[in-house]
């Protein structure tokens, strides 16, 4: 009797193990199909990058090339196709525009959410109001109010553009994680003799700098990463971004010379994605950032 009720057990246990492994078979499938789509184009464009101009021609699209040492593509993008130059002048308008977004922003969320004053719910609804205005409707005037200042031949015109469309969103994000801030704190900050430059430096910026960093991080992905704008105030070769660079190289070659073009594309994804990946435990943490226990 002892024998059969344990090889009756063990085969329910069988059965429910079973179960529990079919159920788990779309989940399996769905993540794969997934990984598929994301992983496929990336893995696609890295091989396209070492490929001949001959393979281009003569190959299926979903072969391998004959060598993965093969980087002519990558020095013909540098050299060729000015990606050097493309790349520095990124790093000139993001880094400025970034810093003054994030400056002029948690100041702004510190002061309409911890700081008391009269008319800080209607400005915060302005800031918020920004949001809503689409960006290609403000272009055109301020190219023209651009070109009449003479800013224009420079990156000031990228720096100031990307701050004034980034502020609204980073605003309200900074007001929202210094609501999560208990406000003990900062009475007994007050109670201690700190002003409110004190305040908002050695309390008020170290307690949400895991969401100034994620705030940071969707800014410079969309500054990044962006076209329009560049496209329409760079009126120079040398000013050009990367990814008006890349645009360019779509012109420059055009349908015969696809190597340096997926050379140029994969060092934009990928260093971008390196960027991510290195800082995505940081992300994470900014988003739960909100909950600060006192």
């Amino acid at each position: 009797m002892s024998s059969t009720t344990s090889s009756t057990a063990t085969s329910i246990r069988r059965r429910e193990a079973a179960g529990r492994t079919l159920r788990r078979i779309p989940g399996w499938l769905l993540v794969a199909v997934l990984l598929i789509v994301v992983v496929y184009p990336l893995f696609w464009l890295l091989m396209g990058s070492f490929k001949t101009q001959a393979e281009f021609l003569t190959s299926p699209t979903w072969a391998f090339p004959e060598s993965w040492t093969n980087f002519d593509n990558y020095i013909e993008a540098f050299t060729t196709g000015n990606l050097g130059t493309y790349i520095r002048n990124s790093i000139l308008a993001t880094i400025p525009a970034l810093f003054f977004t994030i400056v002029f922003g948690v100041a702004a969320g510190f002061a309409l959410e911890v700081m008391v004053w009269k008319g800080r719910g209607t400005i915060l609804l302005l800031f918020l109001a920004g949001i809503m205005v689409p960006g290609q409707m403000i272009l055109l005037p301020l190219f023209t109010i651009y070109f009449q200042t003479g800013l224009t031949g420079s990156l000031w015109p990228l720096i100031i553009t990307y701050t004034a469309i980034g502020l609204p969103l980073t605003v309200f994000m900074m007001a929202t994680y210094f609501r999560g801030v208990p406000r003990e704190i900062f009475e007994a900050a007050t109670l201690d003799g700190a002003g409110i430059l004190r305040s908002f430096w050695s309390i008020g910026f170290p307690l949400v700098k895991n969401a100034i960093f994620t705030v940071a991080l969707v800014q410079f992905f969309f500054i990044w990463n962006d076209l329009l704008i560049a496209l329409t105030f760079t009126n120079r070769d040398d000013l050009r971004t990367i990814q008006v660079g890349l645009l360019n190289f779509t012109g420059q070659f055009g349908q015969i010379q696809y190597g340096p073009t997926f050379a140029a594309i994969c060092v934009n994804v990928f260093g971008t994605l390196v960027i991510y990946l290195f800082l995505n435990q940081r992300v994470m943490k900014g988003l739960t950032a909100g909950s600060v226990k006192g």
